[in-house]
């Protein structure tokens, strides 16, 4: 049996021009969406999915319909063969029940995969030369090294609060005493400590 599944993005399109393309493509059951593709949340297309059993096809007008994304559209059609589901998409004419189906959505997927690789090539690429310019990844110090100094100056003398160190500074008192050196000077002082 082929059980139809259609998906518009806003409430202002209309599933009509779908609906008759899976219609005329002899499906008994169109199940359908309104929500972007981007939402991981899409009830039709999951009561489509639990509707399939072993021998049907899941078919939709064209691909973009079904997954967010290429990763998303091979993950769900590779579930589906699993179960022994077939997947038709109209437009592409990609019908995976049949054998040149089957080898067009494994191109599909080696070329995903292949992209995703050489994109953390590249990430790993630009990594390692902005550290060799001696950049480095993550959020800045909130702290200067003069504010540092003076942190510790301040944090010297016992009649210092540490509300009127951070105050004077301009930090929060999370940043004066939440880093690795203060567990380290806690240790060595338990009521004094920075870093």
């Amino acid at each position: 049996m082929l059980v139809g599944y259609a998906r518009v993005s806003t409430t202002e399109q209309h599933l009509d021009l779908q609906r008759d393309a899976l219609t005329q493509a002899s499906c008994g059951r169109i199940l359908t969406d309104t929500a972007s593709g981007a939402k991981a949340e899409r009830p039709g297309l999951g009561e489509a999915l639990d509707y399939v059993r072993a021998g049907d096809v899941l078919t939709v007008w064209k691909l973009d319909r079904l997954g967010r994304s290429l990763k998303d559209l091979i993950e769900i059609v590779t579930a589906l063969e699993q179960r022994g589901i077939g997947f038709k998409s109209l437009q592409e004419s990609m019908d995976t029940t049949t054998p040149g189906g089957k080898l067009i959505f494994h191109m599909f997927a080696a070329l995903a995969e292949f992209e995703r690789g050489v994109i953390r090539e590249r990430t790993h690429a630009g990594l390692t030369a902005a550290r060799a310019r001696g950049r480095h990844g993550g959020r800045r110090y909130k702290l200067s090294q003069k504010g540092k100094e003076l942190a510790i100056t301040m944090l010297a003398d016992p009649k210092n609060r540490i509300d009127d160190i951070c105050a004077t500074v301009g930090i929060s008192r999370a940043t004066l005493t939440g880093t690795p050196r203060r567990r380290r000077a806690r240790r060595r002082k338990p009521r004094r400590h920075l870093w």
